[in-house]
């Protein structure tokens, strides 16, 4: 994933986050009108059963005396009692309905004023997060472009001073005598030519991953012969294994067949691939490269004969940065991460397989029909 998207991702997740919280808020509010609501008929509730209550025992209690008394009152004596208390009790009735109403009335007075602060309150907060993620974009853009800058600007040079270096070892070993004096200047100047390769190696890699985080890494396919490929690929390495007491084996499929890829990109997967298994492998051990052709697809695959790799890490030896100890200097632990992006970038998968003890087998493949230009946009980093 590239350092754009992840500020965009970044950016998205604060204004969900301000969001979810907004919405908490309401919920809070709206539970807290839902208790008061009820807490207040409830209350009414109450009163209303207590006055009931009340006008009930008064009522039992006149007509107690009422019938003690019927015989010596007459009929129309018994009317005006039983007025009142009906009076009475309709009084209460009342009393209680305003206080349940004027509750309601509160309520929902209070519920309207809350609805409209929160709608006005809602596009406040969001236009504050807005403008402060626009802000961190803003200035999160500015410090790429100029890291990008920067690492330009010292690409240049440094490649500019490998250059130079480069081109005065040659003239030293065309110089140099034929005696023994010489012999260890030619030497000498071949190591130095060894350690330029490898420090342009690596500023190619800062490269490539500042181009990944940018969106900018581009791959151009053209149609091609693997096997050629990979030949090639055995071919600039076979010194250096053979150097290290290696045996480089290529393996091709048959017949060849033509496939769409970017030339220089996939012989830099091969030559991470291969550089990474003539570092594990021991001395007298085998590395396999081979090609084949399976439908619509091109199978490539690097084999050694290493120590291999627990299988609990296979997928993270492609992510950035990774090294298979926290004391290995030997690289920076990009060229995996950079091999996955190459084929990501060409429509293909890459993958590991081993044993612990038993060696390691990286393979990728590539679809045999590419378009001829494709930016990789984005990858899982």
């Amino acid at each position: 994933m590239s350092e754009r998207e992840e500020t965009d991702n970044s950016l998205r997740t604060e204004r969900e986050s301000a969001d979810l919280v907004l919405q908490q808020r309401q919920v809070i509010i709206e539970n807290a009108a839902n208790f008061v609501l009820q807490r207040a008929r409830g209350d009414a509730d109450a009163v209303l059963a207590a006055a009931r209550e009340l006008a009930d025992a008064v009522l039992a209690v006149a007509r107690e005396r009422a019938d003690r008394r019927l015989e010596q009152t007459s009929p129309q004596s018994l009317i005006a009692p039983r007025v009142n208390l009906i009076n009475e009790r309709a009084l209460a009735d009342e009393t209680v309905r305003d206080e349940r109403a004027s509750a309601d009335e509160s309520l929902r007075d209070e519920r309207q004023k809350d609805t409209y602060l929160f709608s006005k309150l809602l596009p406040l907060e969001r236009g504050k997060t807005d403008r402060y993620l626009l802000t961190e974009r803003a200035r999160s853009d500015d410090a790429l472009a100029h890291r990008d800058d920067f690492l330009g600007m010292v690409t240049h040079d440094l490649r500019d001073l490998l250059g130079g270096l480069v081109m005065s070892t040659d003239l030293l070993a065309k110089d140099a005598p034929a005696n023994e004096v010489g012999y260890k200047t030619r030497v000498e100047t071949q190591r130095m030519q060894r350690y330029a390769a490898r420090m342009n190696r690596l500023i190619g890699d800062l490269v490539d991953v500042a181009s990944i985080d940018a969106g900018k890494f581009v791959v151009t396919s053209v149609r091609g012969d693997p096997n050629s490929l990979i030949a090639e690929a055995v071919d600039a390495f076979q010194a250096t294994a053979t150097a290290k007491g290696l045996s480089l084996q290529l393996q091709c499929g048959e017949p060849p067949l033509l496939a769409e890829f970017d030339h220089d990109r996939i012989l830099q997967v091969l030559a991470n691939l291969i550089t990474n298994s003539i570092k594990f492998s021991p001395q007298g051990g085998q590395i396999w490269i081979r090609s084949d052709c399976a439908g619509d697809e091109q199978h490539f695959s690097v084999s050694d004969s290493g120590p291999g790799i627990a299988s609990d890490m296979l997928e993270s030896i492609f992510d950035r940065f990774w090294q298979i100890g926290k004391n290995d200097r030997r690289g920076l632990g990009l060229g995996l991460y950079i091999s996955k992006c190459i084929v990501a970038a060409h429509g293909g998968r890459i993958w590991a397989e081993s044993k612990l003890g038993e060696g390691t087998t990286v393979r990728f493949t590539l679809p045999r029909s590419a378009a001829q230009s494709h930016t990789l946009d984005a990858i899982g980093s």
